[in-house]
This record gives C-alpha cells, structure tokens and sequence, in this order.
C-alpha cells in the first residue's frame, strides 16, 4: 500500500472501473516507475519509454473494465510490454538516420569530463557497465529481452512470464536460455564481476 493511501491495488482497482479517476491516478503514481523500468529495458532509449509509458497507462485506464482480477501489476506490465513492442515498431518505420541519432546519440553530444571527487570513478564504471548491458539487451529479439528482463529484472517466476506473455513455459525457457547464452557472448569481454541483479546463472 502507498503512505496515506490506506487502499490496496485491489480496491483502487474497483474504484477505477467505478469511473474513480483519482483511484486510477493513485494506481499510475504506485506502479510508474516499475512500468517505466521495464520499458526502457525492453526499448533501450528514456524517451521511447516515456512514451510507451503513457500509453501503457492510457491503454490500461480503457480496458481497466476488462480486468477480471488477479495480479494488477503483471497485467500492467503485460500491457507495458505490448506498447513497448508497438513503439520499437513505430521507431523502426521512421527515418533509420534519425533513429540512430535518438538511440546513440550524435557526434555534436557534449563531452562528459570526469569527476575528480571521491566515488565519482566507481560511479562512471556503474554507469559504462549499465550501458554496456543495455547494448547487449538491445541485440536481442524482442521476446527473448522481454523473457530476461521480466525474469532477472522484474523477479518473475517462468510460469507467470507464460502467462503473461501468452507463451507455453517451454517457449519461455529456451526464450531465457537463448538470451542468457547471447548475453554471455556479448559480455565476455568484461573484465569487472556482474551485478547481482544481471548474475546470468543457470
């Protein structure tokens, strides 16, 4: 439950299919940062997830009508995941020039200069190591990255991703088992150990 709210997502829920705007706003306050989270792993850039974010929202507030109970947070999230998928579409179908600008940024970026000040070197390590690792997230098909991220990320059992994701749960571990082996290929070259949370064991 949110600080002051006293309300569960359950209730809040049943307020919002009531029409209950403010139930459903408190709803996007408790779960944006998670859906913005699996959005920008699954799309690589903040403003892609900015947007997937929004219509991940919008598209939950029509269909809120249609949510016949169970986990709200995995049901948002399957929701996140289908407009992340739909954005990475609609970005594609641009200008690829310009894609690749907003993606990795221009030659005109400016230059970042270091931080001399203590802690600002591991600082820039975790940074070079989160970007390393969203590279090579985002040279993986679409649901192999979903598959990951919902699972090393996001803490989901095999079973739910299936469901959630409309997968047989063999599909789900051979999705998992290919991007961790490719994840490995494409990390191997790291000379510092992974944090716990991209551990990529068995």
């Amino acid at each position: 439950m949110d600080e002051g709210s006293g309300l569960t997502d359950e209730r809040l829920v049943l307020l919002s299919k009531d029409g209950d705007l403010d139930a459903f706003n408190r709803l996007v306050d408790r779960f944006q940062g998670t859906v913005y989270s699996l959005c920008l792993r699954l799309l690589g850039n903040p403003q892609a997830a900015e947007d997937a974010t929004q219509e991940a929202f919008l598209s939950a507030y029509r269909s809120i009508s249609r949510f016949e109970g169970g986990n709200f947070r995995s049901w948002l999230l399957r929701i996140a995941a289908n407009e992340s998928k739909d954005e990475l579409r609609r970005r594609s179908r641009r200008d690829r020039a310009g894609s690749l600008d907003q993606m990795f940024g221009t030659l005109e970026a400016p230059i970042e200069v270091r931080d001399p000040s203590p802690g600002a070197e591991s600082e820039l390590e975790r940074k070079e190591l989160g970007a390393t690792l969203q590279q090579a997230l985002d040279r993986l098909p679409f649901d192999q990255r979903q598959a990951v991220v919902l699972l090393d990320v996001h803490g989901y059992r095999y079973e739910e991703i299936a469901a959630m994701t409309g997968s047989s749960l063999g599909t789900v571990k051979s999705r998992i088992h290919r991007a961790r082996e490719r994840l490995r290929r494409d990390l191997s070259a790291l000379a510092e150990p992974l944090t716990a949370t991209w551990r990529l064991d068995s």
